[in-house]
């Protein structure tokens, strides 16, 4: 049986393209060139049905290291919490008051551009920030 290398983490949402610009910034990530046979991302657009523009929208680790992120278009809102979630890395091999100063941070980058904190745990040695997308959906900066 092969091993399947690459994956990408798709994200359902009212507003594919914002919620994309926002993940962006969030992981350093940028938005995927347009497809194949157009110079932007306008062009593709006006080349599809109303109905079908602005219906999704990808970014991608400028590295190739990271999963490529796709964002599409539903009719439903969220309604429940998220059975899988991104966990933001900024905290790896950090402990106690020098990790939780470092996601602070992290929370304090973040808030301005629309995430919302939900709260702070730290144990006096872990510690993990719980927070909100833009849409609603939960991550963790951890």
């Amino acid at each position: 049986m092969m091993s399947i290398k690459k994956f990408q983490v798709t994200f359902d949402c009212a507003e594919p393209e914002r919620l994309a610009r926002f993940w962006c910034e969030v992981l350093g990530y940028v938005l995927s060139p347009p497809p194949e046979g157009f110079a932007t991302w306008d062009d593709f657009k006006r080349s599809l049905p109303p109905e079908q523009q602005d219906a999704w929208c990808a970014c991608v680790d400028p590295s190739g290291e990271g999963p490529r992120l796709y964002f599409q278009r539903v009719p439903e809102g969220k309604a429940a919490k998220n059975r899988v979630h991104l966990d933001v890395r900024v905290g790896t091999g950090l402990r106690g008051e020098e990790r939780l100063a470092a996601l602070e941070a992290e929370r304090s980058r973040l808030v301005p551009l629309g995430a919302v904190h939900v709260q702070t745990l730290y144990d006096g040695n872990d510690s993990c920030i719980p927070m909100l997308d833009i849409e609603g959906n939960e991550f963790c900066i951890d």
